[in-house]
């Protein structure tokens, strides 16, 4: 992979098929010197990358990420995007006019609609393997998210990386760090402190906490464990006992019980786990 004439070469997956005029001229000289991490919000890459080039739009970004690893590149990367909107860092405003927008095609947060049953803002529902449970850096508790793939990651991480050895790239941001009262992306699922280790030699500890959060483990060592459908005895079961020996991930803890995961959600006393 390489860049020529500020466009992306030799990667597979790459398409120019939309080019966005949501754009303001070109960075000035130094510049860009920042990346910024999205996610779409979206239901796929080509209807966000649709969207993010009609002028209605008001917004747009150089690159879109799709979950197989597709790359779409809306705007030269000497062009000023329309991707942060209102944001600032270390005293700089308007991160647009600095920075390079990536965005992930991900639904970001999700909301639990039966046990175990998780839909995106748009009322898709998420299958359990693209579950992912963290805690995001400008929150206080463990939520779900809709997870990113691999081979996503992967080829973001490709893609920052030919950028950072491009261009006079310092910093590598999430938009909920330049907005964090109006953002949440990437969100927790998304490795961003890892990525900035690896790039910029830049370590934080957030990510870890995220990733620890996502999957508590523990066994049940009582002989049965009822299942309740909220944090108390008075609170009916709603899924047969746990036996002792079984696993169950732990998603949220109150008052001395835990809210675990096995085939679906349920309260049980935290006594009878052992992490």
């Amino acid at each position: 992979m390489r860049i020529i004439n500020h466009l992306l070469q030799d990667t597979a997956g790459l398409s120019f098929e939309f080019s966005t005029p949501n754009c303001s001229g070109e960075f000035r000289d130094g510049l860009p010197d920042t990346l910024v991490i999205h996610f779409t919000g979206g239901s796929s890459a080509i209807s966000s990358a649709r969207h993010l080039c009609q002028p209605s739009a008001r917004a747009s970004a150089h690159l879109v990420v799709g979950r197989e690893g597709e790359v779409y590149q809306l705007a030269p990367f000497n062009q000023v995007t329309w991707h942060a909107g209102a944001s600032s860092w270390e005293g700089r405003t308007g991160l647009n006019h600095y920075s390079i927008g990536i965005e992930l095609d991900n639904a970001g947060q999700l909301t639990e609609h039966a046990p175990g049953v998780y839909r995106t803002w748009f009322e898709k529902t998420i299958s359990p393997g693209e579950v992912f449970f963290g805690r995001h850096r400008n929150q206080s508790t463990t939520t779900a998210w809709h997870a990113y793939t691999e081979k996503q990651i992967l080829r973001t991480f490709a893609l920052c990386e030919v950028l950072v050895d491009h261009y006079p790239i310092a910093r590598i941001l999430g938009h909920e760090e330049i907005a964090p009262v109006r953002k949440l992306d990437p969100g927790p699922a998304f490795p961003l402190d890892k990525l900035r280790a690896q790039l910029l030699e830049n370590p934080r500890n957030q990510d870890a906490e995220a990733v620890q959060s996502s999957n508590p483990a523990a066994r049940v060592i009582a002989n049965r464990l009822n299942v309740r459908s909220g944090p108390g005895v008075g609170f009916p079961t709603v899924d047969p006992p746990l036996v002792r020996g079984e696993q169950v991930r732990v998603l949220h803890t109150q008052d001395g019980w835990a809210k675990v995961e096995r085939t679906r959600h349920g309260w049980v006393s935290a006594q009878y786990l052992d992490p």
